[in-house]
């Protein structure tokens, strides 16, 4: 592999992992800000319980992210210097945003919660915490827009050396493909994260059922039990679990709903301004309307030739891009002329692109990337949705049923949304290839900005040194991956007793949280706090 392919193997590896962490932050972050609401409001001992326990996890998922997510900052200065160069202007004040604003805010009032049990009164202790959530959704947007801005160049014009200058940085705040896609992916953090309580708490409602804790009357209906000798698996801890279950549902299934009304937005955006992403993720090679269910091909390919569509539906590809049904839409045959006229056949003649200077463009991305991905982020969002649907209707009695291969479905049922959204993100950004910068074919974008990605690429880096480099990060990120799922489900088999301690350590569980000076310096209480924290 020449250094392109490495450096771009390694932006796309650690970028899913990071993304790995991403949505369930965003998402778990928001539930557990609700969680805790309630308590504040109601007082009810299961929603200080669940905020506990779920704020656990969310902690640990959090701690990892921002560990992972650093790399991506040095990676731009070190793998990407000609693509920073070209789009420092622009790309460094989002990021800037993000960074100093949203990140510290985020930050901060996170470690305010942390510590902050025991301490502040309830209603300041929640605002630390809805500041920390609202953080991290405005770190989401900023990271968004910079994105969005390579996928359409907004608020721009062309300086002296060829760079685009931002000058509208409200156009680029408020491009319409970055808030298409910021509201696309808040939508999909929440299926995730809804999806990850609705199993963890299955498995758990399943293990009350399983050691006798919890039985049915014969109408199927829960009778809830305790199990005295084990700290926290009372009758408070049934209701945990099961307001857990449903409310993650209910959020995963409302998730799916948004992820399908923005992708449609995005999927209009997308005929309008990266036609050839759309042709490819439909495998149209002919300009038609019909929408491919099945299309089969060679692998890699990106010739039409070599692919063939066995089942389609007529006239559903023209309403997905433009909201006319039958609409025509243009195929990949009849847009490469076009890419052609536009930016050229071959890659400049250019000491800048390297040994690719003078070879030809391949305007079309890998189809079965592009087909692949685009089903697979579709197909498993509606397997979430539906198993929402079936989880409150199983769950209307009060418990789960006692079956295995069902808890087992529901903690696979995890992985279906984590999945989708890296499906997404990787028909996103290898459907926009051969550009890192896409040009703008429609009227709304800047003629002239686009950067090929063989001339993003650091000239004075080796292959070597990247490969290297590839090698070191993937294994530190395997060893935090293995950190990270160890922590997780110690806690998560531990139930509500391995995130409080006190049920365990003292008489009345509800230690670690009063509105008077007495309690709030009492040792319990510091402690509690620490424990919480580590």
């Amino acid at each position: 592999m020449d250094v392109l392919d490495i450096a771009r193997w390694q932006f796309g590896i650690t970028t899913v992992y990071h993304f790995l962490m991403v949505p369930l932050t965003i998402g778990l972050g928001m539930m557990v800000a609700i969680m805790q609401t309630r308590w504040v409001r109601t007082g009810d001992e299961r929603f200080l319980r669940m905020t506990k326990f779920w704020g656990k996890v969310y902690l640990i998922n959090f701690i990892v992210g921002v560990a992972t997510g650093l790399v991506q900052e040095f990676q731009f200065g070190m793998a990407w210097s000609e693509y920073s160069r070209f789009v420092g202007d622009v790309f460094g004040a989002p990021l800037a945003m993000e960074g100093l604003l949203a990140f510290f805010v985020e930050s901060t009032f996170l470690g305010v919660w942390i510590f902050g049990w025991g301490r502040l009164r309830k209603g300041l202790h929640l605002a630390a915490l809805w500041c920390a959530v609202i953080g991290s959704w405005i770190s989401a947007f900023f990271i968004i827009v910079a994105n969005s801005w390579m996928q359409h160049p907004v608020g721009v014009e062309l300086g002296a050396d060829g760079r685009p200058v931002m000058t509208d940085v409200w156009a680029v705040l408020t491009n319409n493909t970055a808030i298409a896609a910021y509201t696309h992916t808040i939508f999909g953090a929440l299926v995730v994260a809804g999806m990850f309580l609705l199993g963890i708490s299955w498995y758990h409602l399943w293990r009350r059922r399983h050691d006798g804790i919890d039985t049915v009357d014969a109408s199927g209906r829960v009778i809830v039990g305790e199990a005295d000798a084990a700290p926290g698996r009372d009758r408070k801890d049934h209701g945990v679990w099961l307001w857990s279950l449903r409310f993650g549902a209910v959020v995963a299934i409302l998730g799916f709903v948004g992820t399908v009304a923005s992708g449609d937005i995005q999927g209009k955006l997308m005929y309008e301004q990266q036609p050839m992403k759309m042709a490819a993720a439909e495998a149209a090679c002919h300009t038609g309307s019909a929408f491919s269910v099945l299309s089969l091909g060679d692998p890699g390919s990106t010739d039409c030739a070599d692919v063939v569509t066995l089942i389609e539906i007529p006239g559903v590809l023209g309403f997905l891009g433009t909201g006319e049904w039958g609409a025509a839409m243009p195929g990949i045959s009849d847009l490469e002329p076009q890419y052609i006229d536009q930016y050229g056949k071959t890659i400049p003649d250019d000491a800048l692109y390297g040994d690719m200077a003078g070879t030809d463009v391949q305007y079309v991305p890998v189809m079965w990337v592009t087909y692949w991905g685009f089903r697979l982020m579709i197909g498993l969002g509606g397997v979430v949705a539906l198993g929402g649907v079936v989880a409150l209707w199983l769950t209307r009695k009060g418990t789960v049923p006692r079956s295995p291969w069902i808890m087992r479905l529901a903690l696979l049922g995890i992985i279906a949304p984590f999945a989708a959204n890296i499906a997404g993100w990787i028909f996103t950004e290898l459907g926009r290839q051969p550009f890192v910068v896409a040009p703008n074919p429609d009227t709304t974008g800047v003629d002239g900005v686009f950067m090929y990605t063989a001339a993003a690429v650091s000239p004075g880096v080796t292959a070597g040194e990247l490969l290297f480099s590839v090698i070191t990060l993937s294994a530190v990120y395997g060893v935090m991956l293995v950190i990270e799922l160890y922590l997780i489900v110690k806690y998560v088999r531990g139930g509500v007793a391995a995130s409080m301690p006190e049920l365990a350590a003292s008489g009345h569980p509800g230690v670690g949280h009063d509105d008077d000076e007495e309690n709030d310096t009492h040792p319990d209480r510091r402690d509690d706090v620490l424990a919480f924290a580590y």
